[in-house]
């Protein structure tokens, strides 16, 4: 009689196992279908778990609201070309350097879903559903190039790993309908072409989501460059890889002629180095068709190839900086008062040094075990001189995009997504040794499937593990005070209440007006009100910027000068609101620091509205004939 160890052996070589291999081999032939699906159920529950946000209009991000007003806007029959933003600081407006390429997918919802609802609900549906769509040129990348690089079953892991790429993954939650999910998505399309084996596809793929993603906006070029020198190295090295830097120099060069022409505003046909512009036109082209050239030489060996590329590289650097060498140091040109007074105070343009350690750590651990594991994967590959080359391009593209976070943590989405790559490759490799693997191979195994399933669990984890630490180091973990608990409580509520659609939409009892607010408040409140602000975050309109910041810092009597300037009928202020504890902190005797201590001048009339609930901001009328006098406590 068979024992019960011998029969399930048995059953599972015989049945169980060749099932999953028929299986594993239909869903690998079928790997793009499979992804979809993946996609859809994923598209499916992320739309109806975040519907309370859609229902509320909920775009807590200022660059979603600013976006849904341009949408509109356009639908309402503003010009393609036209990208100035008219309800900030009318009535000439705000110069905003955006395209519009990610308006479109926004646009066509919208009027998709006005054939079956109503408007605000076809609104509703649009902003939900359009952050996920380039989820899925994400997720069909990254199970691209794992497929190439593992083979079996890994791309599955790599399809589902951007649910544990926390900071990435919000670009593509509902309602985060801006720019940067789609270059994040285009910058791993990049990736994809550059470690693709058909040479001619790849070059092609990576030069036009190069293209596009510049079109987009310039945030993702300095991976777009780091790819493209890749490229070129990899030609100086390799022959015949100029069957992939050709197509990849003819994609970029004629995809950004191509696109400028479709897409740029009238703004942006100026020399401007924020966006794609004459500037980037000139310096696109110059070194494509360098490329170009390039592979047309009669070069025999590496040596002759990289002096060539070297000559070709100076001949474009010297011809970008004696046109524009101002876009070689700083794209957003800023002022130094801006830049003291605004942007030092902006989060995400501190490097991760500056970050809390429940931020930080997160974040770095799944670059940093991925680059642990694309170093592992380059010495398996070793003797594969095509397949080395990929995993080099993996490991130099993670690490990288790992040192960029050391300059801002707006690098943070994209180091997350070009870590998983090499971490899918490492989880699978891990599984594979605990399934099949010797002994001390399954014992290897089974601790680094460990370490990338903390990796993969990470945000969660944290919190615990510090606990964790704090109990074993017989230390309890340092906590804030009671006052800083307090502190941060109030400030995160009236960040939300003061942004929320109920509060905001009782401003459109009143007449249509200019309301003068905080810089991050704008955005907000011509979205969902019909009144007009003096500006939101955007660099072009630094002058509107400094003017918020000298009023709020200021004296009562300089505020109302400035005031008037830009036509503002009423002021807004928030208790409470992040952007407010700036000038409090800043200017304690400033003119916001007085209003929230209630030294109010005689001249702001408070309004009082309409609603069966307590407003969280403060809302006057500016009185500009009314003697400069604060009231009586």
């Amino acid at each position: 009689m068979m024992d019960s160890a011998t029969g399930n052996g048995g059953m599972w070589r015989t049945r169980i196992l060749p099932r999953i291999e028929r299986w594993s081999a239909q869903a690998d032939r079928e790997w793009m279908f499979v992804t979809f699906i993946l996609w859809v159920g994923l598209a499916s529950f992320y739309v109806v778990s975040h519907w309370s946000q859609a229902h509320w209009l909920v775009l807590s991000d200022t660059d979603d609201n600013i976006r849904f007003v341009q949408v509109k806007d356009w639908l309402a029959g503003q010009g393609w070309y036209d990208l100035r933003q008219y309800r900030l600081d009318p009535p000439g407006g705000a110069n905003i350097h955006w395209s519009r390429l990610v308006d479109l997918p926004i646009a066509g919802l919208m009027l998709f879903f006005r054939l079956f609802t109503d408007i605000p609900t076809a609104d509703r549906l649009a902003c939900a559903i359009a952050p996920l769509l380039p989820l899925l040129p994400m997720m069909l990348s990254l199970a691209f190039i794992v497929r190439r690089l593992a083979g079996g079953n890994a791309w599955i892991i790599a399809a589902l790993a951007p649910l544990a790429a926390g900071m990435g993954l919000s670009m593509y939650m509902p309602m985060r309908i801006d720019h940067h999910g789609w270059q994040l998505a285009l910058t791993v399309a990049v990736l994809a072409g550059t470690v693709d084996r058909n040479w001619l596809r790849g070059g092609v793929v990576a030069g036009l989501a190069s293209a596009v993603s510049i079109a987009i906006g310039m945030e993702m070029i300095v991976y777009l460059a780091a790819a493209g020198g890749i490229i070129a190295l990899r030609w100086v090295f390799e022959d015949g890889a100029a069957r992939r830097m050709r197509p990849y120099a003819l994609g970029l060069g004629g995809g950004i002629g191509l696109l400028f022409v479709l897409t740029a505003s009238y703004a942006n046909r100026a020399p401007v180095c924020d966006a794609l512009s004459p500037v980037w036109v000139g310096i696109l082209g110059a070194a494509a068709g360098g490329m170009v050239l390039l592979t047309y030489l009669p070069l025999r060996n590496w040596q002759q190839r990289l002096t060539a590329g070297v000559v070709v590289g100076a001949i474009v650097a010297a011809f970008a900086f004696s046109n524009w060498p101002q876009c070689l140091t700083s794209a957003y040109q800023l002022s130094p008062e801006l830049q003291k007074l605004w942007l030092a105070n902006i989060r995400e343009a501190k490097p991760i040094t500056a970050q809390a350690r429940n931020v930080a750590i997160p974040l770095l651990a799944l670059p940093v075990v991925a680059i642990l594991g694309a170093l592992v994967a380059c010495w398996t590959a070793r003797r594969d001189k095509e397949t080395l080359w990929a995993w080099a391009t993996v490991t130099l593209m993670t690490i990288f995009a790992l040192g960029l976070l050391f300059w801002q943590l707006r690098a943070g989405p994209a180091a997350q997504f070009l870590a998983i790559p090499a971490a899918a490759w490492a989880a699978w490799a891990a599984a594979r040794a605990v399934l099949f693997g010797r002994r001390a191979w399954r014992i290897v195994g089974g601790v680094a499937m460990a370490l990338v399933a903390a990796v993969l669990f990470a945000y969660p984890l944290y919190p615990e593990a510090n606990r964790l630490i704090a109990d074993v180091m017989e230390a309890p973990p340092a906590k804030p005070s009671p006052g800083l608990v307090k502190r941060t409580a109030a400030i995160r509520k009236a960040n939300g209440r003061c942004r929320s659609l109920p509060a905001l939409g009782a401003l459109d009892q009143l007449p249509s007006a200019t309301i003068f607010t905080m810089v991050d408040l704008g955005p907000r409140i011509i979205a969902t009100t019909h009144h007009s602000a003096i500006a939101g975050p955007y660099h072009r309109n630094g002058a509107a910027i400094l003017d918020i910041h000298h009023a709020l810092d200021g004296q009562p009597e300089g505020f109302r000068a400035i005031a008037a300037r830009h036509f503002a009928k009423y002021l807004l202020i928030c208790p409470n609101f992040p952007e407010g504890t700036v000038y409090q902190a800043r200017s304690p005797r400033g003119f916001y620091a007085q209003l929230v201590r209630g030294k109010i001048p005689e001249w702001l009339k408070l309004v009082n509205l309409r609603t069966g609930f307590a407003l969280p901001f403060q809302l006057y009328r500016i009185d500009y004939s009314a003697p400069n006098r604060k009231k009586a406590p």
